[in-house]
């Protein structure tokens, strides 16, 4: 996994970084093997709060290496599920939705393609002035099968997700906030989103991961109305709980225990 993806994890946050930076952090199978192996590993980190996202060199991800990924898709079982419901190409993007913890990803350069995808699986996507997006697998004569689709559903309004992934036009960071592939864009983005993440850590890690499973339920109103009583009723009066509680009241930093 060293070779492909890096992780630090200090204070309850991990810094998790593509590492083929010759190559634009593009996605060959030794890379989709790393992110798959780094998610499985952070889903096992005791004591972790939140993921920040990011590519090593000057973008974060330019997509499929369509020389090294000619091949792999002849012998593909697309019924096979290996992650829940997903599949392990879509297991790079899908399993960052699926964390426990909230992701923040940091965009620079381009995101295209799977790359697009990858990021959007994070919970929240920061990215630099400039950067270049595409919905890019038409180019290649192919549809985005890592996830998009799903992740996409709610943040992007669908006439213009179809309109960008018919023509895989290039589009920068600005349009990308109004579209919705993007939260905000930031001039280090890296550094906002590990300011972010490290006040994601100082609340109660419970409520944290209880909002993720909220924010991640879709269906129909009355299932997430139970849903959010159900979470509610699991906090009330538990030690983090009332810790979050007492550390405002007396203006402290709180201590939480997972």
């Amino acid at each position: 996994m060293d070779e492909r993806v890096k992780i630090e994890v200090e204070g309850g946050v991990a810094d998790v970084r593509l590492a083929r930076p010759d190559k634009l952090n593009a996605l060959d199978p030794a890379m989709f093997a790393a992110i798959i192996e780094a998610i499985a590993t952070l889903e096992a980190t005791a004591g972790l709060r939140a993921v920040v996202l990011s590519g090593d060199g000057r973008g974060f991800c330019a997509g499929l290496d369509m020389a090294s990924m000619a091949s792999v898709g002849a012998g593909v079982d697309v019924a096979s599920r290996a992650h829940g419901i997903a599949n392990d190409f879509q297991q790079v993007a899908w399993g960052w939705r699926m964390l426990k913890v909230p992701v923040i990803a940091t965009v620079h350069g381009v995101a295209f393609g799977g790359g697009l995808q990858i990021a959007s699986g994070a919970d929240v996507r920061i990215a630099a002035p400039g950067t270049r997006l595409s919905v890019m697998e038409l180019k290649w004569g192919i549809v985005p099968d890592m996830a998009g689709f799903a992740l996409w559903r709610g943040t992007v309004r669908d006439d213009v997700l179809r309109e960008l992934t018919y023509t895989a036009r290039e589009f920068d960071a600005a349009e990308a906030v109004g579209l919705g592939f993007v939260t905000r864009i930031a001039e280090d983005p890296r550094g906002e989103a590990m300011a972010l993440a490290r006040a994601i850590a100082g609340r109660n890690p419970e409520a944290v991961r209880a909002a993720k499973r909220l924010a991640n339920l879709e269906g129909e109103a009355e299932a997430i109305l139970m849903a959010e009583s159900a979470e509610q009723v699991a906090l009330l009066r538990t030690p983090n709980q009332i810790e979050a509680v007492m550390a405002s009241m007396h203006k402290r930093a709180p201590v939480f225990t997972d």
